[in-house]
């Protein structure tokens, strides 16, 4: 099957995280045989930044990482749609310009390719509905939503029998525990500021749990604001900016345990659906405790895969427990690991999303656009 994404950037994953799980997916389509492109614009966000800030060395874990894996650059959207004819299957990520978006579309409906699917792996069907009313998506088959929340609401937009969740998982060709282990200490949190949509979150469940518990904090992301750095250096926590996501394995094996504190909009407007980091970090098997998130969808087991803190006292507990106890430190750390290897995989999603575009063989799309409310 020749199979073909459109990202927002396959070569950078600074402040992109669907970089993570998309380099994973489609690496084991690869393995399975399958005829894999990949193609971004020109000029993409993230890759700009990620240039401005380390300069060409900062592709290079990627590249070493995946060196199955290549992407194409476009400057005009009919450039990019003459490229797919032909193609079995066509994804486009909703961090895809709204007139690349329409103009597959149209290739789709004039039969210019086969299956075509939006892939949403953000909040702003909630946050910021207005910007997803920009989406003409008229001449897709389907929609790929990371999550049941998000899925309910593409479903009462008309997609009903035609949105499939496929939630995000963790690439364990890459993500998985070192094969000696060396000494630990203190935590790790990887993940950007997150534009004021955790700042209380953090302070609360990371920041003054982890020195109150006594655990040294290295922390490594972007976009953290200068009152973010002084809130780092308020609480001792070392700030070491961006890190390629294929260095986050040995990362994670340099520590004790790390903290999932999700953003607002997954808690309250979108619950049930975990950020990548909480796929990653068991995949490496390393002891996770998190902020209070609803597991609506039962893809693990709280309280036996990691554990999880109602506020910030208990998150402290937690903290100091982990400390203390190896017994429960490597107890979180298989168990998280054998549910990974078990149901959340890239290899999992891969053969999810080949059943999906199996079911979806309708010769022509219907016709559905996104409604404002």
């Amino acid at each position: 099957m020749r199979i073909v994404y459109f990202t927002h950037s396959l070569a950078s994953c600074w402040n992109h995280g669907n970089a993570h799980f998309l380099r994973g997916v489609l690496r084991e389509l690869i393995a399975e045989g399958h005829a894999v492109e990949a193609y971004e614009p020109e000029g993409a966000w993230s890759l700009d930044n990620l240039l401005r800030d380390r300069g060409a060395a900062g592709l290079n874990a990627y590249r070493t990482a995946y060196p199955e894996l290549s992407s194409r650059t476009y400057a005009r959207e009919e450039e990019a749609v003459e490229r797919v004819d032909g193609a079995d299957l066509v994804i486009a990520h909703e961090w895809n310009a709204s007139h690349l978006i329409a103009a597959l579309g149209r290739a789709r409906t004039n039969g210019r390719f086969g299956t075509l699917l939006f892939h949403d792996t953000h909040h702003r069907a909630v946050s910021a509905p207005e910007e997803m009313a920009a989406f003409d998506l008229s001449g897709y088959d389907g929609v790929l939503a990371f999550g049941e929340a998000l899925a309910r609401v593409y479903r009462a937009q008309g997609w009903d029998g035609r949105t499939f969740v496929w939630h995000e998982a963790a690439d364990t060709r890459l993500f998985h525990p070192p094969a000696e282990e060396g000494e630990r200490a203190g935590l790790v949190w990887i993940g950007n500021w997150g534009d004021g949509e955790r700042t209380r979150e953090l302070e609360t469940f990371l920041f003054r749990p982890a020195r109150a518990a006594g655990l040294a904090l290295d922390i490594y992301g972007v976009r953290y604001p200068e009152e973010a750095l002084a809130t780092l250096e308020r609480f001792g926590a070392r700030y070491h900016g961006w890190a390629p996501n294929a260095v986050a394995p040995s990362l994670f094996a340099r520590a004790l345990a790390t903290v999932h504190v999700p953003r607002r909009f997954y808690v309250e407007a979108l619950p049930g659906i975990p950020t990548i980091r909480v796929f990653e970090a068991l995949a490496c098997g390393i002891p996770l405790a998190s902020a209070p998130w609803e597991d609506a969808e039962g893809l693990f087991t709280p309280g036996e895969d990691y554990l999880v803190a109602r506020d910030g006292a208990e998150m402290e507990r937690h903290l100091r427990a982990l400390r203390a106890e190896p017994g429960l430190r490597r107890a979180l750390a298989a168990r998280g690991l054998a549910t990974i290897r078990a149901r959340h995989t890239c290899r999992h999603r891969a053969a999810e999303l080949l059943a999906i575009a199996a079911s979806l063989s309708a010769p022509v799309a219907s016709p559905r656009n996104w409604r404002r409310a």
